[in-house]
């Protein structure tokens, strides 16, 4: 019998954070009183939930031998004994499954969302089996991974996205990418041993310059959708550029934990205990809000 704490670490829900990138439409398109848009998103967010969960399973049954010899992953469900490879295999099949009949309950544009989850799916199975071997090319596929998430959740609410928020959701993405990929090289430098087979490809050198790289456009990229006519003209205000100052603080707090204090490692966990990223990201979503809603 499969415990239950077991399929939890297998599938990860700690994780399911990141798929909040499916309500993004919602919120800058200004309809999160809408209850037929929440509860669209709600649905496309779930299954992308369980989909992710599935190619958890299946990156874990690959990654199996190495995670056996690597200090902190030789505590996952497969390669601590708690999970056999057939048992991940089939919760893997059901999480896909999951992913497909939650589907069934989005009202519109369901063949579009399913386009998207699938494209997903079969992307991030070839990332798992091979494609994370390249550098570069693995935070690319991570951060398409976002904008996925962006367009299934632009299709169930039917709101049509700005230019600038999908180039934003892929260059934060691979921003965050990268600081993550810092604390493999800091690790290789220590240890002598490459975490990832890709990490002999990157150097904190290039690292940093990428940080910086990636963290400017970003913020070029928020700042002109705020500005944008077309934005300007849907949500009824030229002030948005003033939430500019709280993402420019967010991005140089990450950088200072990729940087100084070297705890870049899982952007989810730098998310649920930093208290002053916190803050920041809370102060820029009332100020958003207030400015599109009260203002």
């Amino acid at each position: 019998m499969v415990k239950l704490d077991a399929i939890l670490t297998l599938i990860r829900p700690k994780q399911w954070l990141k798929n909040i990138f499916v309500f993004v439409p919602m919120f800058f398109g200004g309809s999160l009183l809408n209850s037929a848009d929440i509860m669209a998103a709600a649905i496309a967010f779930l299954s992308f939930c369980f989909v992710a969960s599935s190619v958890y399973c299946f990156n874990d049954i690959i990654d199996l031998e190495a995670d056996r010899h690597h200090p902190v992953k030789c505590k996952r469900a497969i390669a601590s004994g708690d999970i056999s490879v057939s048992q991940a295999y089939a919760i893997m099949a059901l999480m896909f499954v999951l992913s497909m009949l939650t589907l069934l309950l989005l009202p519109v544009n369901m063949l579009k969302v399913l386009v998207v989850i699938l494209a997903y799916y079969l992307l991030n199975l070839a990332y798992c089996a091979r494609l994370k071997q390249y550098a570069i090319l693995d935070v690319c596929i991570i951060a398409f991974g976002f904008v996925l998430r962006l367009l299934a959740g632009g299709f169930a609410t039917e709101i049509v996205l700005s230019k600038w928020i999908v180039m934003m959701t892929f260059l934060i993405t691979i921003f965050l990418s990268f600081a993550k990929r810092r604390d493999d090289v800091l690790r290789m430098n220590e240890t002598g041993e490459a975490p990832r087979k890709n990490t002999i490809r990157y150097n904190l050198t290039f690292i940093n310059q990428a940080i910086t790289i990636t963290a400017s456009v970003t913020l070029v990229c928020y700042i002109m959708y705020t500005v944008s006519p077309e934005v300007v003209i849907r949500v009824h205000t030229d002030y948005l550029y003033l939430t500019s100052i709280f993402v420019l603080i967010g991005l140089l707090r990450y950088i200072q934990i990729a940087v100084v204090d070297e705890k870049s490692g899982d952007p989810t966990k730098v998310m649920l205990r930093d208290r002053f990223m916190q803050l920041i990201v809370l102060l820029w979503a009332v100020s958003f809000l207030i400015i599109i809603y009260i203002i």
